[in-house]
């Protein structure tokens, strides 16, 4: 018997042989040198050479290195997984996580039914709990399966480690990853039917210490998209985004930190205003919502597709209305600014706590502030809520929240009433919580403020002003929510009624 290599061998199909437990006895069918041998490894060299007495095919069996084998099982995984989803992931059954791993006595083996019943179950059960993200996590002794709910990262599985090295190799596949690079990040997408309804999925895989950790993105379908109403914010911004949505030129800006729904209340403002008659382009990373009645663009920084080069072509498209999904940098900042000075709607986020931060940060940028006065007709800063469930109880932690506020002239304004607090139930998967609404300060754009602005006024006097001409700040929004009863004082802190 030969001993080969580092070898880059080429699969070869075989009529008659069963590629499956090919795989199963880590024996295959390769082609070497214009010569066509069975490839087995070390290992498994006893289980490849019982396997191979069974079978009446002559050919020379090689042994090779471990990497050179898995080079081969690669191709031919890819090749098995290609004509498994020509299309589509489709999911119809109900799969808890705990019975697959219970029931599948052979999910240890990396190419068996219970691993994909297993990724399967996940896509199900995420889908099912409301889940925006689902996190993979390889530790030292474990996995660990998340799925972001709410807002939050919530624990559904600890599993064995080899499994989750099992479970991301089943992701990359179904991606058109590289299931043998384990070195690099690498990113990619996917599509699962539920139900006879298809829904991406976008895949980020990263190296971490004891392994990969993989986080898939469930991205939504126009048809997900809240309207204006239906963001959950109190009737003076909606009726103020009305206002301003009947703008034909200038800038809009949505601010908050990660995850406090900007793009989802952008496409909200666009499907409000989308009609045949407008021409729509946006530029975003990653498209969030799947628009049929506008024209949308993916940043790919790998061929030089950024925001700013993306927004220059768009301008030559003859738009009448501009999303573009963050301003990052000084560059896209002045092309937006330019565009919403010549004729088109922009709309636009950024980073930012507050809407009057926002203005000091375009002129960080460098924005001069006469650009910013004539372009900005709007503020949104803006913040998710999780939403109490039925289940809650009265909470009695009255003089905490007297400390947090015993500065603010809230509790002149607002009287305090009954406080409560999360309990938990089967509805709300004992988080306590279900669903969440959004709630923000808008600042509608004025000449005292355009005075302000011209003058270089930093970010406390520009606050004071707004509050002056009657714009409602974030934190007395969150107290309001808190004072229905909608929510907790844990949920109000940790959205931000202590900043």
């Amino acid at each position: 018997m030969k001993i080969i290599e580092n070898i880059n061998p080429k699969p070869l199909e075989i009529k008659g042989f069963n590629i499956e437990e090919g795989i199963k006895y880590s024996l295959l069918p390769a082609v070497i040198d214009k010569k066509e041998v069975f490839i087995t490894k070390k290992n498994n060299f006893v289980d490849a050479l019982n396997f191979y007495n069974k079978l009446s095919i002559p050919y020379e069996v090689i042994l090779t290195d471990d990497e050179s084998f898995n080079r081969l099982l690669n191709k031919y995984l890819e090749v098995k997984t290609k004509k498994e989803l020509e299309s589509e992931v489709e999911i119809e059954e109900e799969l808890s996580l705990e019975d697959v791993i219970k029931d599948g006595l052979d999910i240890l083996e990396e190419n068996s039914a219970p691993v994909v019943k297993f990724v399967n179950s996940l896509f199900f059960q995420a889908i099912k709990k409301r889940a925006s993200d689902i996190h993979i996590e390889t530790h030292e002794n474990f996995g660990l399966i998340r799925f972001r709910i709410d807002g939050v990262l919530i624990t559904q599985a600890k599993i064995q480690k080899q499994l989750t090295n099992f479970v991301i190799n089943r992701i990359k596949v179904i991606s058109n990853l590289d299931i043998s690079e384990k070195r690099i990040p690498q990113d990619g997408r996917t599509q699962i039917k539920i139900s006879n309804k298809t829904t991406d999925i976008r895949v980020s895989i990263i190296p971490t210490y004891f392994g990969e950790k993989a986080v898939l993105r469930i991205l939504m379908e126009s048809e997900d998209i809240p309207s204006l109403k239906e963001l959950g914010f109190d009737e003076t911004v909606t009726n103020g985004f009305k206002e301003l949505l009947e703008h034909s030129y200038g800038m809009i800006l949505v601010t908050g930190p990660t995850g406090s729904g900007k793009s989802t209340t952008l496409h909200s403002f666009l499907q409000t205003i989308a009609t045949p008659e407008k021409n729509i382009i946006t530029i975003e990373d990653p498209v969030e919502y799947k628009a049929d009645n506008i024209n949308q663009i993916q940043v790919n920084t790998k061929v030089g597709l950024t925001f700013s080069t993306g927004l220059r072509s768009v301008l030559r498209q003859d738009p009448d209305i501009i999303m573009v999904g963050e301003i990052r940098d000084k560059e896209t900042a002045q092309i937006a600014i330019q565009a919403a000075l010549t004729g088109h709607l922009m709309l636009s986020t950024l980073h930012t706590n507050n809407a009057a931060a926002t203005i000091t940060r375009l002129m960080d940028m460098g924005i001069e502030p006469f650009l910013i006065s004539s372009s900005l007709i709007g503020i949104l800063s803006q913040r998710l809520v999780r939403i109490l469930c039925e289940c809650k109880e009265e909470d009695t932690e009255y003089e905490k929240l007297k400390s947090i506020i015993k500065k603010e002239p809230l509790l002149q304004k607002y009287p305090l009433r009954k406080l409560y607090k999360a309990k938990g139930c089967p509805k709300c998967n004992f988080t306590g919580y279900i669903g969440r609404r959004a709630i923000g300060e808008l600042f509608l754009m004025n000449d005292e403020i355009k005075e302000l602005i011209a003058n270089k006024t930093n970010d406390i006097e520009l606050k004071k002003a707004m509050i002056k001409n009657g714009m409602k700040t974030l934190k007395e929004a969150i107290f309001e929510v808190l004072l229905k009863g909608e929510t907790s004082l844990d949920e109000a802190i940790r959205v931000g009624l202590k900043d």
